[in-house]
């Protein structure tokens, strides 16, 4: 299932993913620092949503209070509640 997710006090301006079974089949990031954020989508091609979600939460970029990869972890979490709908 793909869905997207316009991110939040961050550089990057959109961000989707393809998740099935809870798998991270595939993460598109637009804007932001592109090697960095092709890197990460990369390296979380096959991991599940929550050891993503674990992973990611919390990370800072510059005392913002939130990252790139912080807000992976939201649209996913956005992501897992939109389905227990």
């Amino acid at each position: 299932m793909k869905f997207g997710f316009y991110p939040k006090g961050v550089c990057s301006r959109y961000m989707e993913f393809d998740v099935e079974n809870d798998i991270i089949k595939d993460a598109v990031i637009t804007g932001g620092c592109g090697g960095n954020l092709q890197g990460i989508a990369k390296l979380i091609r096959g991991m599940t949503i929550e050891e993503t979600i674990s992973r990611l939460r919390g990370i800072d970029c510059g005392g913002r209070g939130t990252s790139c990869p912080d807000q992976i972890a939201n649209a996913l979490e956005q992501f897992k509640l939109s389905k227990a709908e």
